[in-house]
């Protein structure tokens, strides 16, 4: 196997975008790095895709939540890989190159925050800022062996971020260590509050039964470990209806943000990107009225089964990381099985994390904690308290 490149691909190919902290705070001495999602003041936004890309001016500003890491005392280390415009959880890109796994390198790093987890799995960064829709930060996080925290939807602003699917994006965060985890989350909140322990760890039967036999075993050990002791079921026996009103919804959130661009455009996008694009631009009006109604539904219920102390296990993803590169059928199974894992906290904007503590056959393996909305201080807190695996 080749030898990695010095950033492992982390970093967008070219010039290195730093800057100086802002200020003195809690983040002093630390660096971070930042999704070519996100504006950075006086960079592009290339968004993972060069057609994109060459129709954007430098940002005038820096998206707040790069501001208010830069005012904790934090150093910009540079922007980072993302997979074409988000559309990813394998973190593959064949315009910037696929960034290496540090702790899997024939496997995926998952994606869309591809380039901002391998940064921090890799020591190149101590914290780095991502977004997830779906899923982007948690399971590059779970591929890659470190914490990865999903806010409330809301809780972090989304001003200058290219949107994806507004009611599902958010800013999310990556770093080695849960303690600092809390500290960096908490100086990206909206009027971040104080966090009581939780009381009650549920354990999602029906989220554990999608995974593959070999992980779910190894992640409803660790879960178990943690104090889960109650099953729960989450999907009413319907998984696939979280997949599909994911797909739908989103797909209609995609095409009022960038459908006039990709008709007038036509840009170039990758041979598993191009067929998602052309998906989300095929939805239909009814479908989305049928799958809003489902979604506040279902969201309502989720909701219920957490109310403040009480916190949700599930896995991040299915399996371990894949092999480079998926194609085909391959694709497809995992991006089916890991949206039914990774939707239930975005239809119902709620907090989420992916904790590293787990591993199958030396690949990490992702197990996710979800609290009840506006409780992200909760999951923070809960994140800092864990003792980790040696």
């Amino acid at each position: 196997m080749a030898a990695a490149p010095d950033d492992f691909g982390a970093f967008v190919p070219g010039h290195r975008c730093r800057l100086a902290p802002l200020a003195s705070g809690p983040l002093d001495g630390l660096a971070f790095a930042v999704k070519d999602m996100i504006d950075v003041a006086g960079e592009i936004t290339g968004g993972g895709n060069p057609d994109w890309r060459s129709g954007q001016h430098p940002a005038a500003d820096s998206a707040p939540a790069v501001q208010r890491l830069l005012e904790a005392g934090a150093a910009l280390a540079g922007k980072t890989v993302t997979d074409e415009l988000a559309f990813s959880l394998e973190g593959e890109n064949v315009h910037t190159g696929t960034p290496v796994n540090p702790r899997a390198p024939g496997r995926l790093p998952g994606g869309s925050s591809s380039g901002s987890a391998v940064a921090v799995a890799a020591g190149l960064a101590d914290l780095a800022l991502g977004t997830d829709t779906g899923g982007s930060v948690r399971v590059p996080a779970g591929f890659c062996g470190i914490f990865g925290f999903r806010p409330s939807h809301g809780r972090v602003p989304l001003d200058g971020v290219i949107p994806f699917a507004p009611s599902y994006d958010t800013v999310g965060l990556f770093a080695r260590d849960g303690a600092l985890l809390e500290k960096a989350g908490r100086c990206l909140l909206e009027d971040a509050g104080t966090a009581a322990a939780p009381r009650r760890l549920l354990l999602a039967r029906d989220a554990f039964a999608l995974a593959d036999p070999a992980a779910a075993l190894v992640l409803r050990g660790a879960a178990e470990g943690l104090g889960a002791a109650e099953d729960a079921d989450i999907y009413g026996g319907a998984a696939a209806d979280f997949r599909e009103a994911y797909r739908v919804l989103q797909g209609a959130e995609i095409a009022t943000a960038l459908g006039d661009w990709i008709r007038q455009r036509r840009p170039v996008f990758g041979e598993t990107i191009a067929p998602r694009f052309a998906d989300a631009l095929s939805v239909t009006t009814d479908d989305v009225l049928r799958w809003r109604h489902w979604r506040q539904t279902a969201a309502g219920r989720i909701r219920d089964m957490l109310p403040p102390g009480t916190l949700l296990l599930l896995p991040t993803t299915p399996g371990i990381a894949p092999r480079r590169f998926l194609r085909d059928a391959a694709a497809g199974d995992f991006y089916a099985a890991a949206l039914a894992l990774t939707s239930v906290a975005g239809h119902a904007g709620l907090p989420a994390l992916s904790l590293p503590l787990a591993e199958l056959d030396g690949c990490p393996l992702g197990l996710s904690v979800l609290a009840g909305a506006g409780q992200d201080e909760v999951l923070l807190a809960y994140a800092a308290s864990l003792r980790m695996p040696s």
